[in-house]
């Protein structure tokens, strides 16, 4: 059980990470460098709804979709 516990706290804080990484706060969204909202969904795969709900703060965004984002604004992202 504290290992599983263990596991949650750490995908947790690398989430945070991920987010502090593509400087993304629930106050400003994704700092998207001049990049629409429509090219960030383009260039992600994913739908421009799903972005702003993401920007809003109604969605989470899981670790793959975080990744997407880190890799179309030229941020790293390290999974270890």
């Amino acid at each position: 059980m504290i290992k599983n516990e263990q596991e949650r706290q750490r995908i947790g804080q690398r989430i945070a990470d991920i987010r502090k990484e593509i400087e993304w706060t629930d106050a400003t969204g994704i700092r998207r460098t001049g990049m629409t909202q429509t090219e960030l969904a383009e260039r992600t795969g994913l739908q421009r709804s799903h972005i702003v709900r993401l920007e809003q703060g109604r969605y989470g965004a899981t670790i793959d979709v975080l990744s997407s984002i880190a890799d179309v604004l030229g941020k790293r992202v390290d999974f270890v």
